[in-house]
């Protein structure tokens, strides 16, 4: 293992972003359910704040060594429930169809199934693909939020996302196959 690169303090900053992304998800649920029709400049913002956020807290702390067992399971989670919440809300305002709940359907079968998996041998790792899907994915809610009802290239990028979540899910599957102990 090698050493952290930062002091103390700073070393909690990856773990602290994680948190910020956990405490926003109300805060732009609340501006999504104000707006009318789902559209939000406020709410997207605060999400694609929050979704920056993703890719600094995972950066700094692989650049500076302070990689935490919270942290492999906080971050992923918390990236899932930001999503999960935008696209629950975004369906409920008529901005997405209703084969948009398969993504919050795939991420709790992802939470649901890692404790169990974990504690059979599966080394959980995000897959190439995963992230992907999740920039997809964070790229399309926010512009959803933005765009008037009816723009179809937020859409599309969506699709794009929910096609890559899914071949994510079953490359993790498959990972899984191989690497859990019965």
């Amino acid at each position: 293992m090698t050493a952290r690169t930062v002091s103390a303090p700073l070393a909690q900053l990856p773990n602290a972003l994680t948190m910020v992304r956990l405490v926003v998800i109300p805060v732009y649920a609340a501006l999504i359910l104000a707006a009318t029709g789902g559209r939000s400049w406020p709410a997207a913002i605060i999400f694609g704040a929050a979704a920056i956020t993703d890719q600094i807290d995972g950066f700094l702390a692989r650049r500076w060594h302070v990689e935490s067992a919270f942290g492999k399971i906080a971050d992923p989670l918390a990236d899932r429930l930001l999503i999960a919440v935008a696209v629950v809300l975004l369906w409920h305002a008529g901005r997405l169809p209703w084969l948009a709940l398969a993504i919050p359907v795939r991420d709790a079968a992802l939470i649901g199934a890692t404790p169990f998996l974990i504690a059979r041998g599966y080394r959980f790792e995000v897959n190439l693909l995963g992230k992907a899907a999740t920039w997809l994915l964070y790229a399309s809610l926010a512009f959803t939020m933005v765009t008037r009802h009816g723009t179809a290239w937020p859409r599309w990028l969506f699709w794009a996302g929910l096609a890559v979540a899914l071949a994510s899910l079953a490359l993790y599957a498959l990972k899984a196959r191989h690497e859990v102990r019965a």
